[in-house]
Order: C-alpha cells, then structure tokens, then sequence
C-alpha cells in the first residue's frame, strides 16, 4: 500500500547541495543494510513509498531522494540538468548522510544516473538491482511525444502539460492499469513548483545517454557484484532488452513480469508485491 505523496514528504528532510534543497528520506534501522533507491521520469521518490516498508522490515536501512527538477526537490529553471550532476547529487547525499557501500536500486531516469555511478566507483555498490530503463540505447525506443519534448517543441510543450495529457502519456507506457490516486499524485510530483516549465531541460538528458552510451554500457557488463533485473515486457519503451541480458549476464537473476497481463515500465507501481519480494529476497542474500 502506497503512502500518499503528501505524508511522504512530511516525513522526509532536504539537503542543500551546491545551493539547491534536495528532498530525501532514510528509513529503517541506523545499523541496517544499506541501500538506495533511484527514482525515474517524471515523477519522483514517491514511486517507491509501496516498497520501502518491506525493505524496512527485512532488515534494511533505505535511502530516497528527488533528483533536482523532481518531486519535492528544487527546480530551478535555466539549470543545465545533467545525468552527471545528478549523480554528483547522489553522491554528495552519500557524504552528507555518512552512506559508504551501499546496494543500488534504479529504475527508468535512475537506471542512467546509476550507470554513471558505477562508471565511476563501481566497489561502492555492493549489489545492483535494475528495473525498466534505457541501459541499452540501440534498444530504447522513446514514444512520439517524449521526442518532441526533445525538440525545440518541446520548449512549448512543457508549460502547457495538463494532468489529463499527463495521464495519458502514462498509461501509454504501462501494461497493467494504475490507480486514478497513482496517476494524480505522480502528476502533483511532476507539476510541483512550476515543474512542468522545465521538462525540456530535464529531457536533454536523452542526448547525454547516446554521448555515454559505450562508457555506460561497460560500467554495466563489467560490474561483478550480484544483479538483479526486474522487467515489465510490456513497457513500449524499454521492454524488449530482456533478451540482451539473458545473453550477456548469465549470472545475472532476471525476473520477466509476464504473467497476464504484462507488466509494463512502472514495475514497482503496476506489480508492487512481486517487486517487494523480489527485492527483499535479493537485498537479504
């Protein structure tokens, strides 16, 4: 069971990172096994308030945050929002919270961040559990209206985002039906603080993961701790790179959320009790 958006900020704190507050929460035991979870686009750590208490319970020490331009976290517009600097911010919570080794959990926008992550200290993490995102870019396959976003329309496009239009990009991109309250508060997280007037900034983050794209890749398959992936085929998006890990990571647990119907991109909301298990599972080995 979610917690609802407003209850989850309320128990969770900001930062200041190079000027700007930057949300995020810690939850469970101070001596539990650490772990972090990245959120994706366009919502925010909230995605995750259906898993965290699991991870709690089995013993777990939970790190959350909004990336800047998300959620609760400032969006300052004229920004130059970068997948880097969004790991130099994981990386400062890091320091800032006293977090050392720590397991890493990403989905979607956070798969990137967390690829950039490993390139740079992959013995940081100390397990790896990944769900629907861009790890490979020859199989991403982005919708009509996330490529307009990337354009110049896109600078148009933004600001004039309803939660109906909202709504729809959304549904387009997941197997199984969210709940009305799902889809309204992932839109609260986006819209907050005048954040529809940025998401063309957010998005040239599309143009930095073809530039990082071998770099990337290499953190990825040269990584030796434990993985775990968790996909929704359906996802229009990301779904069909299963087959590539099935190839190239044979030690590599991945689980295919295909049983009718279909998980698509949002596993943790469209089939949350199978992705507590299975995390749960994977973060206790």
């Amino acid at each position: 069971m979610q917690t609802s958006l407003e209850q989850w900020i309320a128990a969770g704190s900001w930062l200041e990172v190079d000027g700007h507050r930057v949300f995020h929460r810690q939850d469970g035991a101070a001596g539990g096994r650490p772990v972090t979870l990245l959120h994706g686009y366009p919502s925010s750590s909230h995605d995750w308030s259906g898993i965290v208490p699991a991870l709690v319970e089995s013993g777990c020490r939970v790190t959350t945050l909004d990336f800047l331009g998300f959620g609760a976290s400032d969006k300052p517009r004229g920004h130059d929002y970068r997948m880097a600097g969004q790991a130099d911010l994981v990386e400062q919570v890091w320091k800032r919270l006293g977090i050392g080794e720590t397991a890493l959990v990403a989905h979607d926008y956070g798969v990137s961040v967390a690829q950039e992550l490993l390139a740079r200290d992959p013995g940081r993490v100390t397990r790896m559990a990944w769900m629907n995102g861009g790890l490979y870019i020859d199989l991403y396959r982005p919708l009509a209206i996330q490529k307009l976003m990337i354009s110049p329309v896109g600078k148009l496009l933004g600001p004039l985002m309803s939660e109906t239009t909202f709504r729809a990009s959304v549904r387009r991109t997941a197997g199984r039906p969210l709940a009305e309250e799902v889809l309204h508060e992932m839109w609260l997280s986006t819209a907050r603080d005048g954040g529809t007037r940025i998401q063309w900034q957010i998005n040239r983050y599309h143009a930095e993961r073809h530039a990082n794209a071998v770099r990337w890749q290499r953190a990825l398959e040269t990584y030796s701790g434990p993985t775990l992936f968790i996909w929704g085929p359906a996802d229009p998006i990301s779904g069909g790179q299963v087959g590539r890990f099935r190839e190239r990571f044979p030690e590599a647990t991945i689980m295919v959320l295909d049983e009718p119907p279909a998980v698509g991109h949002w596993p943790q909301l469209e089939d949350p009790d199978t992705v507590r298990s299975a995390l749960t599972g994977f973060l206790a080995e």
